[in-house]
């Protein structure tokens, strides 16, 4: 079972106040459905491949409006064969379309009346119906978080980015195809919408997991840096034993002042020591404190006189 059909799944089961559970078919219907015109009047059939999306919308009509349904179920011609649920309702169909807000004197609205979300718990209950009838989300095991909402026009999905936005929730859209879709990549934001909608449960699931990879990744990152400066000390330490070595061969260790020569010594004596490490061992030999920066320096004036003999070296070579 994929994340998105828990997540539906657990949405599905939540008891709502009728207002929030007519918000939440306002927005089942207008995405799930298509009206049709007869000798017999208005026809409304609804179409969803989710089994509680199908469920939900059944229960709400049923218990909402008391009215007549046809059930039916088929199977999708595909290689996955997946169950088709279409629910037919014969009777009553412009009363409820305009009890949800979703029809008047114009016709189909592209999005409901302001008046159907109204309330927090409403809008909360419009985009959980939202979410079941045409939205997904990542697996949170997936490296890249993604959570979107199809709609079928653009007027539509500005009308529920606006209602995310309510819950500083910042959701964009693109146009694929023949759908808007509504999307959020924001792990936290995800997780937000998660809790809105009543996934309490899924939202567990993702943040524990998205939690334990987040931690895990800050380790590896955290080790890659401590490798990275262990390779720059030692690169650093071994540049400055070069440096030791030229004033040696060329004789002029004894003529250093004797802050180099400790600083050279202890050097040679530890040339696996970082900075900070040679700063504590100066501290622990002689009782002064030297500081990172200190000991830098002192190592700088070593690497001017290497530097100079190297230069007269080649001249002399030249």
């Amino acid at each position: 079972m994929s994340f998105t059909t828990e997540v539906k799944q657990e949405v599905g089961q939540n008891e709502l106040k009728d207002c929030c559970r007519r918000a939440e078919l306002s927005a089942l219907v207008q995405l799930c459905s298509t009206l049709s015109i007869s000798n017999k009047g208005l026809t409304l059939l609804i179409k969803t491949e989710n089994a509680t999306t199908a469920k939900c919308i059944w229960k709400s009509l049923k218990e909402l409006y008391h009215v007549e349904t046809d059930l039916s179920v088929m199977k999708k011609m595909n290689l996955r064969k997946n169950n088709i649920y279409y629910i037919r309702v014969l009777s009553r169909a412009r009363e409820i379309l305009e009890d949800l807000g979703i029809y008047s004197s114009r016709g189909l609205l592209d999005h409901p009346l302001s008046s159907i979300v109204t309330k927090e718990c409403c809008a909360r209950g419009y985009l959980a119906g939202a979410f079941m009838a045409m939205g997904s989300v990542n697996a949170p095991q997936k490296t890249s978080y993604h959570l979107e909402i199809g709609t079928n026009s653009e007027s539509h999905s500005e009308f529920i980015i606006k209602l995310m936005n309510r819950f500083e929730i910042p959701a964009k859209a693109i146009k694929r195809r023949n759908q808007h879709v509504v999307y959020v990549k924001a792990a936290d934001k995800i997780a937000d919408f998660l809790r809105l909608i009543g996934a309490f449960e899924s939202l567990m699931k993702f943040e524990d997991i998205r939690i334990h990879r987040d931690f895990k990744n800050s380790l590896t990152r955290l080790d890659n840096c401590e490798v990275a400066n262990e390779v720059k000390s030692q690169n650093a330490a071994k540049k400055q034993l070069e440096d030791i070595e030229v004033i040696e061969k060329a004789g002029k260790l004894d003529k250093l002042e004797e802050k180099y020569q400790e600083i050279i010594t202890l050097r040679k004596q530890n040339p696996e020591f970082s900075l900070n490490e040679l700063s504590k061992e100066y501290e622990r030999q002689k009782g002064v404190v030297m500081s990172k920066s200190g000991m830098k320096h002192r190592f700088t004036k070593i690497q001017e006189l290497a530097d100079k003999i190297r230069l007269q070296n080649d001249v002399h070579l030249q």
